[in-house]
């Protein structure tokens, strides 16, 4: 009869172990470790067996595919507050190259004879020598009389 008892007993637990499924830190640490593959910056938290996931990604595709991965078994739903880092627009600089003649007239008024300008490069180029000690002097120069677009040094000091 005990034996009946105990095996009843032991039935029970375990059918009731079955039933409660994994817990919320187990899936969180399965989903983390699956979204973390596709997005390495993501952050997991389980509610009630519901993913939430937050962080920033550098494209749209690694947000979905981290959001997919994060769907591992048990989780019922995920909800994706992943951003996406916006993309800064590409900086041009662009140099008129009518402007060789008023930056060499600025740099010769300061005394940089032997610095030479080539606009047909963006930035405008600086090359030729300087004297020791004066490059910010220099590349000011040239960026005031360039109308504040930034210049490339190649020269050097002597």
């Amino acid at each position: 009869m005990k034996f009946k008892f105990i095996t009843i007993l032991c039935l029970a637990f375990a059918l009731f172990l079955s039933a409660c499924g994994k817990s919320d830190a187990d899936l969180q640490k399965a989903a983390e470790t699956a979204a973390k593959a596709k997005a390495p910056t993501v952050t997991v938290a389980v509610k009630d067996g519901v993913a939430t996931l937050t962080g920033e990604v550098a494209t749209e595709q690694a947000k979905t595919d981290a959001a997919t991965a994060a769907k591992v078994d048990g989780i019922k739903s995920v909800t994706n507050n992943i951003t996406v880092k916006p993309t800064p627009p590409p900086i041009t600089a662009t140099t008129d190259t009518s402007m060789k003649p008023a930056i060499e007239a600025a740099l010769k008024a300061k005394g940089f004879t032997e610095v030479t300008v080539d606009t047909s490069t963006t930035p405008a180029t600086l090359r030729g020598n300087f004297p020791k000690g004066k490059l910010a002097e220099v590349i000011q120069t040239a960026q005031t009389a360039n109308g504040g677009k930034p210049v490339k040094n190649e020269a050097t000091e002597k």
